[in-house]
């Protein structure tokens, strides 16, 4: 489980998430069951956790525990298999977004613009839709949107028209075919950032992360018991403004609704007010904890 992933802000999440030992929890992000791991260790035996990957490697990782159920699907069905289990409602649902360091390392996953890799970034291996497809058969209008709103990347209209007309010649196969594809689109001083995003947005339309994303917020409020925690940690802009939205107004676009007496209708307040980072110590030892914030919400 170590070299599988190393869990950003371990403690601080489950001290937030777990408040009742004899509980239900929910980790919809298990990976390499570090989250998982500590949330049982604060359970009693009456307490339960149920933890959702559509990955097959995490299936190495499941705990040998009587409490413990792992669903090896996408948690967009979290609500379905909730009911299922007999599991509704939870104390609390955590979620670590973004990919594995698993991931990201494994070469063959195609997730890392450092490691040449076939064009694939699919976090089920079972998906028919892969970063190759995605590359090579979206049209130009198409893949400007993909990169605009997963990547946020300012050329993304140049990048698209970039890559269609570099497939022309032959089909882009692997990570580095992409890059070299790419490379008169790609700045000169921050290249890796570049390709950073360029990859960020492919993977999220590969693995339709923000529409996961959106449901998970859309359904806790119906799966969380008053009083029960919802614990997100997002590692960019676009996930951690969509989780903001939701615990300050009750819905996605952050738009205040009020009643006659002007209160907002909201099934959560967020507690802290403000997003939670992890401190200098965790990012010199996990670089991959400087982008991440972590927002809490409690069940109204």
């Amino acid at each position: 489980m170590s070299n599988y992933h190393n869990p950003v802000l371990l403690h601080e999440s489950v001290d937030a998430l777990v408040y009742n030992p004899d509980g239900i929890y929910v980790d919809v992000t298990f990976g390499g069951g570090g989250h998982s791991r500590l949330i049982l260790s604060r359970l009693s035996s009456a307490g339960r956790l149920i933890a959702f990957d559509r990955d097959t490697d995490a299936l190495a990782n499941v705990p040998d525990d009587p409490r413990f159920t792992l669903v090896n699907h996408n948690f967009r069905y979290l609500k379905q298999f909730l009911l299922y289990l007999k599991a509704i409602p939870v104390n609390g649902i955590l979620a670590d977004l973004g990919i594995s360091s698993h991931q990201i390392d494994e070469g063959t996953r195609g997730f890392a613009h450092r490691l040449d890799g076939p064009l694939d970034m699919r976090m089920d291996s079972q998906s028919p839709l892969t970063a190759e497809h995605v590359v090579n058969t979206y049209d130009a209008e198409r893949l400007q949107l993909v990169f605009q709103r997963f990547g946020e990347i300012p050329n993304a209209k140049t990048l698209a028209t970039t890559i269609v007309n570099g497939r022309k010649a032959a089909p882009i196969l692997t990570t580095g075919k992409l890059k070299e594809a790419i490379a008169s689109c790609t700045p000169r001083q921050t290249p890796a950032k570049y390709l950073s995003q360029v990859f960020q947005a492919l993977r999220i339309e590969v693995n339709g992360e923000m529409t996961a994303l959106e449901e998970l917020l859309q359904r806790s409020g119906e799966l969380i018991i008053t009083g029960g925690k919802l614990v997100i940690i997002s590692y960019h802009s676009l996930e951690d403004r969509l989780v903001k939205h939701y615990l300050q107004t009750g819905n996605l676009e952050g738009e205040r609704h009020t009643d006659l007496y002007g209160h907002v209708s909201k099934p959560f307040t967020m507690k802290p007010g403000k997003a939670i980072a992890p401190g200098a110590a965790e990012i010199e030892n996990n670089k991959r904890a400087r982008s991440a914030k972590m927002r809490i919400g409690i069940r109204n």
